[in-house]
């Protein structure tokens, strides 16, 4: 035998003796040949049997419902303070940003000018007036005469013409004198609406005349202040569908409740009401506006403000609900329900969500009533699958701790 194959076998013989493994290592084989032998002597796996999911039967119940639009905040009346008559500014009446009512004086102009123009109109009148009580007398007087043929019918008739020019004389001296004494009236400038006014445009000694473009002063009402909302036309043709299939109980639109979002999150404390729509659609935006009222006496809202408001549609009778728990949604943001069918198999269902009410979402399309909605166990089965079902009980406040 080849001195080679020898050793080949001695080398063998010293790898495989029990004292060159390891304790760890023959551990390791010991189990290793255990657990097969336990396997082949338990044999396969017994079958697992449906799964238990809890579940909740879809109801249908009328309940109201509201949409949430953004707004912008408006004057209710703003008035532009204009002259009426032209003069030099004598005297501002009023201090900027208060409150004032309507009537209330403004600025004086000054008025010499004007009382001496109502003077003059008034003895205009006194001349007219005394022109008329001669224009009266003569033709008293040619009454008798031409009835005794005394006087010739020219003479008469020229007497009842100036009679008639004295009377027009008095009515258009009247109408000069009551237009002297509204243009004193003029002199001092009044405010024409009831609000907050702002800062004065002119001072003391300003020029202005009358009916000029530039404004001395602007009035705003803000109790009620409007509050102008933006709807698209897709959802006001959508509530009108409703509506007219009878799905959606409303009284006239003009009157809905309305409660406003303030900038800073908090919700403004008066509601107001609807008071129209416009009858137009804004081409650049698709959108209709909305107007409201909104009682403001403690002047929170003011002009220009962005508001979120919640309108109340109405009642939507015999409408489906189901627990937001039991809907989840994919990345494409498709809604989907997983319903238990007659025979107790999974059904995968793609459904349309609306608005959130509560802990519940209103279903559009999808679900019906009577149908059984997986709430809990969703992990455990797949489409397809048999499942039972128990019915599923709310955790208590102090089990959901």
């Amino acid at each position: 035998m080849p001195r080679s194959t020898v050793c080949n076998r001695r080398r063998c013989q010293k790898i495989l003796s029990p004292g060159s493994f390891s304790p760890l290592f023959l551990s390791a084989l010991v189990a290793t040949l255990l657990l097969s032998a336990c396997e082949k002597a338990a044999g396969p796996a017994p079958a697992r049997g449906p799964a238990e999911v809890a579940v909740v039967e879809i109801k249908t119940a009328d309940v109201p419902l509201s949409t949430e639009l953004p707004g912008r905040t408006s004057a209710y009346r703003i008035a532009e303070v204009r002259p009426q008559v032209g003069g030099i500014i004598a005297k501002r009446l009023f201090i900027e940003g208060s409150e004032v009512k309507a009537g209330d004086p403004l600025y004086q102009i000054a008025s010499e000018l004007f009382v001496a123009e109502l003077n003059r109109a008034k003895a205009a009148v006194l001349r007219a007036e005394a022109t008329l009580s001669a224009a009266v007398l003569k033709t008293d007087r040619y009454e008798d005469l031409i009835g005794k043929k005394t006087i010739s019918q020219e003479n008469y008739d020229d007497a009842q013409a100036a009679l008639r020019e004295a009377k027009a004389s008095v009515a258009v001296a009247k109408a000069e004198q009551q237009i002297a004494a509204i243009n004193l009236q003029y002199s001092l400038i009044k405010a024409p609406i009831s609000g907050r006014i702002g800062s004065s445009f002119v001072t003391d000694g300003a020029l202005v005349e009358a009916e000029q473009e530039e404004v001395l002063a602007v009035i705003r009402q803000l109790d009620p202040l409007y509050v102008d909302i933006t709807q698209s036309s897709r959802e006001l043709l959508s509530m009108k569908r409703q509506l007219a299939a009878g799905q959606l109980e409303q009284a006239e639109m003009a009157g809905t409740a309305v409660h406003l979002m303030l900038e800073d999150g908090s919700e403004y404390s008066r509601p107001g009401r609807l008071q129209f729509a416009e009858m137009s659609v804004d081409q650049s935006t698709g959108a209709v506006t909305l107007r409201a009222t909104v009682p403001n006496p403690d002047t929170i809202l003011l002009p220009g403000m962005f508001v979120r408001a919640r309108l109340e549609l109405g009642l939507q009778k015999s409408a489906v609900l189901a627990p937001q728990q039991a809907i989840t949604f994919e990345y494409s943001g498709r809604a989907v329900a997983m319903v238990v069918g007659e025979d107790n198999k999974v059904e995968r269902r793609l459904i349309k969500t609306g608005q959130v009410l509560g802990d519940q979402w209103l279903i559009l399309e999808g679900l019906q009533a009577g149908e059984k909605i997986i709430i809990g166990g969703l992990q455990k089965v797949r489409p397809g699958a048999s499942v039972t079902t128990v019915a599923y009980t709310a955790p208590t406040e102090k089990g959901a701790h």
